[in-house]
Parts: C-alpha cells; sequence; structure tokens
C-alpha cells in the first residue's frame, strides 16, 4: 500500500504522527543529501513507518479499532463524572420512550372514553410527532452553540408539565394539543444528548456506550405498554397511565443541571474547532453521502417500528378474536405482552448490533451499514409471516414478533455511530436535528396515521351485510345523541372496538373486518423495510471516504476553504522562510486526491 491509501484511512491521531515521523525521516535524509520522494513530490512511507506515541498522556488506553476501521485508537480512561453522565442520559432516554410510548399501551381506552375512531387515534401521534421534527432543527441549532445542559433541563420540564395536563383532558381537540406540546420538550432531548457522549468518549468506548443510551428505544417502547395499561388497570382510568412519567421528569431536570457534564465540543477527540454559519452546516451535511444514505434508512426503521408499536398490539388482539370464535379478548393483556417482547428484544437486538459492528469493522471499515441492512433483510420475512400468522396461532405470532423485533433493532446504536463519525463534532447536533426531522417526517410521524386511515377505508370493503346493517343502526343513533346535545365531539366512528361497558375490548360485530383491514394496511411495513435496507447497503459505499474526511478536519489537517474555516489556527499553508522544516506548523502535503483515496 502506498502513502496515499494509507493517509486515507488514517485517524485524526494517526495523520499528526504521520506527517510528523516523515518530517524526521526528511530531516534526517537531508543531513546525509538524499531525500527521496515519490511521483507527486510527496515523501513516500510504507506501513511498518506509522508509529503512534502512547507515552505522551498517562491517562490513556488503546483500543484495537476504532469506531469505524480496524487501526489503533488511542482513548481516555473513564472518569466517574463521565460514567454518572452517561448514566443520568441513559435514564433521562429510557422515561423519554416510556412516555412517547404509554399511549399506545392505552390507545384503546382513549379512543373509548373520546369517541375517537382510528384515524383521529393515529392522528394522536402524527401531531406528536409532526411537532417534534419541526422543533429538532431548531434545538439542533441552540445545541451547536449554546449549553446543552440547561436546553435539556428545559425541554424535559416542557414534556413532563404537558404530559401531565394531558392526562386531566376529557376533549379529544384539548388532548390532542397537550400531546402534540410534548413533542416540543422531547425535541430539545433528543438531538442533543448523543452529541454528549460523542463528546466524551472516542471509538469503542462510544459504541458502547451509545448502545447503552439506545436501549431506551426498545426497553423505554416496552415499559411505556406495561406502565401505561397496568396504571390504568389498577387507577380504573387512563388517565393514571400519563401520570407516571412526568414523576421521573421532575427527576431528571434537577439531575440534568446539577450533575450532568457538558463537556466542550469534539473535546474527546481533541478537536478544536469553531462553528460555522447554519446555512454552511446544512450545505455540507447535503453532500455528505454517508448521512443522506443513512437517514433515508432511518426513515424506513421509524416508518416501520412506529407503525409495529402504534398498531401491532390492536392487530394482535383482533386475530386473537377471531381465532376464539368472535369471544371477548382484552386489549390491556395483549398489549402487556407486547410490551415485554419489546423490551426482551432491545435487550437482545441492541447491544448484539453494538457488538457485531465493534468486532467486524476491525477487518472490514463498511461493516457498521451492511449488519444494519443485513438486520431489516433478515428481518422482513418475519414481520410478513406476523401478519399471517397472528389469526392462526397467537403465541407462534409472538415468537416471530420477537425474532423480527430483536433484528430490527441491531441498528439503533449503529445508525447514532455512524452520524457521530461522518459530522464533524461542531455540526453533530444539527446533524441529529436533520435525521430526526426527516426520518420522523417520512417515518413514524406518518405511519400510525397513515395505517390508520387505509384501514379505515379498507373496513368498508370486508364488512358483511349483517355488520353493514349494525353499522348504520348504530350511526344513526349516534346522530340523534349529538343532535340532542350542545357538545362538540369529533367524529363517531363505531369500529373503535369498544364494548358496550366501554373498556378496551374487541367489538365482536366487527372483529374480522377490522383484522383483515388492519392486515392489508400493515403489510406496507413490509416493502418500507426492503427500501430500508437498501439504503444502509447504499451508506456503505461512501463511509470510509466521508469517515476519513472527519479525521483530517479534527486533525486540523484539513485542505479546501471550508476546513480551514473551522480551525484557522490550526490549519494553515506552507510558506517559504528560513525556519526549520521541523519547526513549521504541520500541514499536509500534495494534492486533494492524495488524501481521498481509499483502499
Amino acid at each position: 500500500m502506498d502513502s496515499t491509501g494509507i493517509r486515507a484511512n488514517m485517524s485524526a491521531q494517526q495523520l499528526i504522527d504521520h506527517e510528523v515521523h516523515e518530517r524526521s525521516l526528511r530531516n534526517s535524509n537531508r543531513q546525509d543529501g538524499k531525500v527521496s520522494t515519490d511521483s507527486s513530490g510527496s515523501s513516500s512511507l510504507s506501513s511498518s513507518n506509522l508509529k503512534i506515541n502512547t507515552n505522551e498522556s498517562p491517562c490513556v488506553s488503546v483500543s484495537s479499532a476504532n469506531s469505524s476501521s480496524g487501526e489503533t485508537r488511542i482513548e481516555p480512561q473513564l472518569t466517574k463524572r463521565q460514567i454518572i453522565t452517561v448514566s443520568i442520559l441513559c435514564f433521562v432516554n429510557l422515561i423519554n420512550y416510556m412516555d412517547r410510548y404509554t399511549i399506545a399501551g392505552i390507545l384503546t381506552q382513549i379512543q373509548c372514553d373520546l369517541n375517537i375512531g382510528d384515524t383521529e387515534g393515529g392522528l394522536l401521534q402524527t401531531a406528536f410527532v409532526a411537532i417534534y421534527m419541526i422543533c429538532a432543527p431548531v434545538f439542533g441549532y441552540l445545541g451547536d452553540r449554546y449549553s446543552r445542559r440547561l436546553i435539556m433541563a428545559a425541554g424535559i420540564f416542557v414534556w413532563s408539565l404537558t404530559t401531565l395536563l394531558g392526562s386531566y383532558m376529557t376533549n379529544f381537540w384539548a388532548f390532542l394539543a397537550m400531546r402534540s406540546l410534548v413533542g416540543v420538550g422531547e425535541a430539545s432531548y433528543s438531538t442533543i444528548a448523543p452529541t454528549i457522549i460523542s463528546d466524551l468518549f472516542v471509538g469503542d468506548t462510544r459504541s458502547k456506550f451509545l448502545a447503552l443510551f439506545y436501549f431506551a428505544i426498545p426497553v423505554g417502547s416496552g415499559l411505556g405498554y406495561i406502565v401505561g395499561s397496568e396504571a390504568a388497570r389498577v387507577m380504573g382510568s387512563w388517565h393514571w397511565g400519563l401520570r407516571v412519567t412526568p414523576i421521573f421528569g421532575a427527576i431528571a431536570v434537577l439531575l440534568i443541571l446539577l450533575v450532568v457534564q457538558d463537556p466542550p465540543r469534539g473535546e474527546s477527540e481533541g478537536a478544536h474547532l469553531s462553528a460555522t454559519s447554519w446555512l454552511d452546516d446544512i450545505k455540507s451535511l447535503g453532500k455528505n453521502k454517508s448521512f443522506v444514505m443513512s437517514t433515508a434508512a432511518c426513515t424506513a426503521v421509524a416508518f416501520v417500528a412506529g407503525a409495529l408499536a402504534w398498531w401491532g398490539p390492536k392487530f394482535i388482539a383482533l386475530g386473537l378474536a377471531t381465532q376464539q370464535g368472535h369471544q371477548d379478548v382484552s386489549l390491556d393483556d395483549v398489549s402487556y405482552i407486547f410490551g415485554l417482547i419489546a423490551m426482551i428484544a432491545g435487550l437482545l437486538g441492541v447491544p448484539l448490533g453494538s457488538f457485531l459492528g465493534q468486532k467486524l469493522r476491525v477487518r472490514y471499515q463498511r461493516a457498521d451499514p451492511i449488519v444494519c441492512g443485513m438486520g431489516m433483510l433478515f428481518s422482513t420475512p418475519l414481520m410478513l409471516a406476523a401478519l399471517f400468522i397472528a389469526g392462526w396461532n397467537t403465541t407462534t405470532c409472538f415468537v416471530v414478533v420477537f425474532f423480527g423485533q430483536v433484528l430490527l433493532n441491531l441498528n439503533w446504536a449503529i445508525v447514532a455511530d455512524i452520524l457521530l463519525y461522518t459530522v464533524i463534532p461542531t455540526r453533530r447536533s444539527t446533524a441529529e436535528a436533520f435525521q430526526i426531522l426527516f426520518s420522523h417526517a417520512l417515518g413514524d410521524a406518518g405511519s400510525p396515521y397513515l395505517i390508520g386511515q387505509i384501514s379505515e377505508i379498507l373496513k368498508k370493503s370486508f364488512a358483511t351485510p349483517a355488520t353493514t346493517f349494525v353499522n348504520e343502526l348504530l350511526l344513526n343513533t349516534t346522530a340523534l345523541a349529538a343532535m340532542s346535545t350542545s357538545t362538540s365531539l369529533p367524529d363517531t366512528d363505531i369500529s373503535a372496538n369498544c364494548s358496550s361497558s366501554g373498556t378496551s375490548s374487541i367489538d365482536l360485530t366487527t372483529v374480522e373486518g377490522d383484522f383483515k383491514a388492519l392486515q392489508w394496511a400493515m403489510s406496507i411495513t413490509i416493502v418500507v423495510e426492503v427500501l430500508g435496507a437498501l439504503f444502509f447497503f447504499a451508506t456503505a459505499w461512501y463511509i470510509v471516504e466521508d469517515k476519513a474526511k472527519v479525521d483530517r478536519a479534527v486533525a486540523g489537517l484539513g485542505f479546501d476553504d471550508e476546513t480551514r474555516q473551522l480551525s484557522p489556527s490550526r490549519i494553515r499553508l506552507p510558506h517559504g522562510n528560513s525556519t526549520p522544516e521541523e519547526e513549521q506548523p504541520i500541514t499536509m502535503k500534495g494534492s486533494p486526491s492524495d488524501y481521498l483515496s481509499a483502499i
């Protein structure tokens, strides 16, 4: 391998050591009257000449693999403050997703109490995610420039307060407004917290803590089902299901303000970069092919996860009622089991994905997106099978869904790691924000509503004549009741699957049609999973080049106008003066194309 190939795949520290070592060699050769150069005028260097000095810092450890390739990485030892900070961030992320999916565990009770159908039920999640994704770029901009600790504390306070207020709402539109405002608070935390972890750790240490942090997605979602349904069952009202997470939220605000460490941007990598304008940040991210492709893949993951989390329990409950010959089925029980499965699948899938990425990238630098893509690809047939098995055997359906979710969960920590090592430190909050914006806008913001809307349309096609007669009779009765009252309610949908007692049970008069309608509506997720896998494979094509660019910028060895602007004190062009070369500032030699080459 020539020096071009070596330089393209070095870490930031190695690039500096490489240059210093080249100078010492040239200086030694100059004393003997000999200088060895290659065809481009730059000194050649074999891979055996590359040396890393690990004796300069007494508090370092050496990892055999960095975040994207197999070279040696110098990593600082962990401090107690760092471990406490990550623990708090993981705790807050856990209650973040608990709060987000508590609604899914008590959805049918809400539908019965507020007299709404599947369309309005899906709108609850869609409205929340819509506000969440709109606010994310704003907090991304603020997070790259101002105190991340204060921004996160304010956001947690807002989401806890609006969740608590929402539990007292008795009108659908007022409740929808409160759920939408929860998105404002959660956007502030989700865009900023991963960047703090990236500034505390590097290499495999960062990957491991990101895996721990992203446990919260499946585990918190599962706990959300359990906490919501159990609190509602014990207290006799769905409103109590929303009054648990605000208590933990108040504790989280205090911990964020008093304990959490907010390190300088890029501190873990030794970077000294200054923020650029937001417009420059957006332009740079648009040119970052790894970021664009991984965001498209993340959108597919969010679409599938959002649809499964929102409609999965209800779909399985409908299938169970169909199997049992229209016997009554409790959605609370199904939600509880579904939540346990989601939580266990996350406990296995998230660390398994991180482990595979860390081990495989030692020998294969493109391993991270490949692991994600293969996980989605192998998950697809399992999810497809679950759609048909649900009407035949519930236990088998739960088993298939479990393994499908394990494979789907492989990507959460890896996707976050990809973003952090392909984007420079001063743009990471903005990158997180825009990934949230696009993945939720085209992902789980629309999937619950879209599937709910398609389900409502298909119900008309699957309804039997007897069911149609009953429905028309109930609609006429509802219309007369509405005319006799002055209270305005949302459009009544008799397919809300409420029993005569108003509890979260299955409506036995429409169960077969409802099951088939939701089955066909959820089949959209299968196509989206395949597309997501293809985008992950496309990410693998560009990831080595984009990672190398970030390493050079962090080391202060950039060669274009953009990276000079980021670190003007460390990136200087060679100048002709009498200063000995070994005392001149380190700078890159050769043309830009030398440093974009890959193995």
